[in-house]
Order: C-alpha cells, then sequence, then structure tokens
C-alpha cells in the first residue's frame, strides 16, 4: 500500500510542475515567434532585392527564379488573362498589383505590375500600410512578406517598365514547405491544459477536505460509522485518525457512564423498594408521605439522568418521517386523555407568480395546508423532546397550543401556554442540567427536563428558544429538513 504525500509536498509538486510547464511552453512560443520573424524577414529582404534585380537588371536573389512568357503567354498576360497561362493554378485567384518606382509621380518613373495568382486566396495586398515616403523595393518587400505569411504556393507574373512579362517562381523562399512549424497554438493548449490538471488537482483534495467535515458535521443528525476512512494527503489521514480516537473516546466515556448510571439504579431499586415497604408501616401520615415522596424523587432523579446519558448516547438510528404525523399523533394523544392541548392549523400559504410575455399581471397559488413535512429524525428521542416541552406547558402554563410551520429549510415547532410566574431569564437559567425554578416545593422535578430537551434537538442539528407569545411564553423547536 503506497504511503500518502503530504500536502506541503504536493503543492510543491504542483508549484514546480505549474513553473516548469511555463517555462517549456513559454519556451516554445517565444522559439516560434523567433522563427517566424526570422522568415518573414527573409522574405522581406528577398522581395526587396527582387525589385532591385528587376530594376537594374542584376541576378536574381537566392532560391528565386525567373524565366520569360513566350509572345503567345506574354499577349494573354498583357490582356490580363493570367488564369489562362500554362503554369497558372485552378482554381486560380488572381491579385493585381502596381509599384511605382517614383512616390511624387509615377509618370516619372518606371512601374512593376504584378499579377499573383493562387489556387487558395486572394491576398488583400491594399491593407498594407507601409512607413511614409517608402521605396518601391521596401513596397514589394511587404507584398513577398504577405506571401509568406499564409500557406500558398502562388505564381507571380512580372514585369519591370517596358521589359518582357517574367514567371517568378519563389516557393523556396514563401511557399508552404519554407514555412516554419508554428508551434504557438500547441504551447498555448498545453499550457492550458497543464493548469486545467492541477487546477482539477487542487479542487480534488480540497474536495475530499470539504467531503470529511460535511460528514463529520451531519454525523450526531444523521449517525454515522463508528470510524471513517478517507483518501487524500497524509495531513487527511492525521485528521482522521484523530477523529476516529475522539469519536472512540467519548462514545467509551459515555458507554461508561451509562453503565455506572444504570448498575446505581439497578442497585438502588432493592433498598428502594425496601424503603417503601417500611414506609408503609408508618402509621404517622404525613410523615409517610413525606418520606416516599423523597424515596420517588431519588429514583426519579436517577431515571433523569439515565435518560440524559442515553440521549447523549445518540443510540437510536435516524430515518425520514412524516413530521406533520407525528406532531398530530403527538396532540391526539394528549387530548384523548383529556389534557388541553391543541393543534393551531397554519393560515394558507399563498405564493407569488411571476408575470408573462402575454400577460403583465402578476398570479398567484394556495399551497394546501395537508402537505406532508417530512425531516430526517429519530422518532422516539424527538417524540421524548416534544412531550417535555408539552408537559412543562401543561404543568406551568396550565394548556398547550402547538403550531407546525416549514420552509425549503426548515421545520418550526412552536409551542405556547397561557402564562406563568416564570420568565425569559428564568427560563433561559433553567435549560442547564439541575437548574429549577422557585417552585421547587411545589411541583416534582429533577431539573433535566430543558436539557434533555436541547441536548435531542442538538442532536438533530436543531435548536431551542424560549419567547414572548401572544398569550404567554412560547417554546421554538428548530429542525433542519
Amino acid at each position: 500500500m503506497t504511503r500518502p504525500l503530504p500536502l506541503r509536498r504536493l503543492g510543491q509538486i504542483w508549484v514546480l510542475a505549474a513553473a516548469l510547464s511555463g517555462v517549456i511552453f513559454s519556451g516554445v512560443w517565444i522559439g516560434s515567434s523567433r522563427a517566424w520573424d526570422k522568415h518573414l524577414t527573409h522574405s522581406f529582404i528577398a522581395g526587396f532585392s527582387l525589385y532591385e534585380a528587376l530594376r537594374q537588371g542584376t541576378p536574381l536573389p537566392q532560391d528565386i527564379r525567373a524565366e520569360p512568357l513566350s509572345h503567345e503567354q506574354s499577349a494573354l498576360a498583357e490582356a490580363g488573362r493570367f488564369e489562362r497561362l500554362a503554369d497558372a493554378p485552378h482554381p486560380a485567384y488572381v491579385t493585381n498589383l502596381s509599384i511605382h518606382s517614383s512616390s511624387i509621380d509615377p509618370l516619372l518613373g518606371d512601374t512593376l505590375i504584378l499579377a499573383i495568382v493562387s489556387d487558395r486566396l486572394q491576398y488583400k495586398v491594399g491593407e498594407i500600410t507601409p512607413r511614409p515616403r517608402a521605396s518601391a523595393a521596401e513596397k514589394l518587400g511587404n507584398v513577398t512578406q504577405i506571401l509568406a505569411t499564409y500557406c500558398s504556393n502562388p505564381v507571380i507574373y512580372a514585369r519591370y517598365g517596358l521589359g518582357p512579362w517574367l514567371q517568378i517562381d519563389g516557393t523556396a523562399v514563401w511557399g508552404c514547405n519554407a514555412r516554419p512549424t508554428d508551434w504557438r497554438l500547441l504551447a498555448a493548449v498545453g499550457l492550458f491544459l497543464t493548469l486545467a490538471i492541477l487546477l482539477s488537482q487542487v479542487v480534488q483534495v480540497s474536495s475530499l477536505f470539504e467531503a470529511f467535515a460535511k460528514r463529520l458535521r451531519s454525523h450526531r443528525r444523521l449517525g454515522g460509522p463508528e470510524s471513517y476512512e478517507s483518501d487524500g494527503p497524509s495531513e487527511l489521514k492525521q485528521v482522521v485518525d484523530a477523529v476516529n480516537l475522539y469519536l472512540e473516546a467519548e462514545h467509551d466515556s459515555l458507554s461508561k457512564r451509562a453503565v455506572v448510571l444504570s448498575g446505581i439504579s439497578h442497585d438502588l431499586g432493592t433498598p428502594a423498594t425496601r424503603l417503601r415497604l417500611r414506609a408503609r408501616l408508618i402509621e404517622d401520615t404525613a410523615l409517610r408521605t413525606k418520606l416516599e415522596g423523597d424515596i420517588d424523587q431519588m429514583t426519579g432523579m436517577i431515571e433523569s439522568v439515565l435518560t440524559y446519558t442515553r440521549a447523549e448516547l445518540n443510540l437510536e438510528e435516524p430515518r425520514e418521517l412524516s413530521l406533520s404525523s407525528l406532531v398530530e399523533a403527538l396532540v391526539d394523544d394528549y387530548r384523548d386523555v383529556g389534557h388541553p392541548v391543541e393543534l393551531i392549523e397554519n393560515a394558507p400559504l399563498v405564493v407569488q407568480g411571476m408575470g408573462s410575455l402575454f400577460q403583465s399581471r402578476k398570479g398567484q397559488a394556495t399551497i394546501p395546508q395537508d402537505r406532508r413535512v417530512i425531516v430526517t429524525c429519530r422518532p422516539v428521542g424527538l417524540q421524548r423532546a416534544l412531550s417535555n416541552l408539552i408537559d412543562n406547558a401543561i404543568k406551568y402554563g396550565r394548556t398547550a397550543r402547538v403550531t407546525l410551520q416549514a420552509d425549503s429549510r426548515n421545520a418550526t415547532i412552536l409551542i405556547e401556554d397561557e402564562g406563568t410566574e416564570f420568565t425569559l431569564d428564568d427560563i433561559n437559567r433553567m435549560m442547564a442540567p439541575f437548574q429549577r425554578g422557585h417552585n421547587t416545593t411545589q411541583v416534582e422535578g429533577t431539573g433535566l427536563g430543558l436539557s434533555i430537551v436541547a441536548t435531542i434537538l442538538s442532536i438533530h442539528g436543531g435548536s431551542l428558544a424560549f419567547e414572548q407569545g401572544d398569550v404567554g411564553l412560547r417554546a421554538r423547536v428548530v429542525l433542519p429538513r
């Protein structure tokens, strides 16, 4: 099994690969550009020298040949029928131009008449913009430079002044075979592909961290394996191993706590039973009632601590269910036994539409109220949490009014009573473990109810908050969908 590379080493490899590819492809680009500049310069010099040779009657430049046309061919050339000449390519695209030796008055000097015949294109020599007061030789150099720019093997027919028509062959200078290979496009594509590959590697590594963070974030709410595995750099392996050790230690600690509390609850069962039997023998009714109340409070506290620990252990597997059905069934159970619990129907939800090309007035639609709100949760734990809040509303606020609201991201359950003597500060303080109100002598309890609710909702990725309602205090339970 190959050992994964550390992220630092991967970063160094990526930077070096990017730098090396930049140097290589930039070198290819620069080398190809220089070869092309040399080719175009050579073509310009050849055209410049060709004009001087035609004007002075000196030998032609190297790699350029010229042959006079026959009498019949010259007549066709004089008539401008260059496409009918014997060596003219087919199809024939003719480019005609004249170069005057005098830039002041063409009548004062000789004129070089050119006919460039190509089987591929017609040259845009009219776009040549030589420097001001350029000589005729420079203009011909610009023309041959244009010929060298495009891949074509044109046939040139020329006549200087009153001289004969000549067929000029310069394909060895400006033809297709004389062109250097242009690697610039390949270099640009290669550099782009290299950078794209390196960027994909960076994105892939970062996605591994993001995927693990997402799985770990949803571990408590949606459940997950006892240990994680992940591919990637060694730093990610170390993080995964550390998280696995932490999860194992946390689970072992909570399991040991539950085992200890279960043992204590089991061991206290027999003495508590004996105490109840002996309390029955006490003739003093008031004393017997107080003693039995203390026994019940002691055993109830142990059971509450066990419930709190089981909630932290998070042993129940999550599954999808209809939160609407759960809330309706819970309210019906309370109403069946005569408790004042009411399920409040929401007002119809109206969705505003958009206008169209054919109708400017915006429409609207009403979403049915019988739609199901689907969530992923632990049904037993969530039902216990909602039951605890409803019990508190009935115990301290006489009634409970339950409302279920939902949007695309969250489901919200509101539980409101008729008002109690507790303030919001008192309720927030009692959300801590073993914190009770000032009526501890009048109402039974252990001070763990709200702590258990908050723990269960936290496991679901939700939250619990209290606020002032329309009549009394309102508990707001928010669960992610």
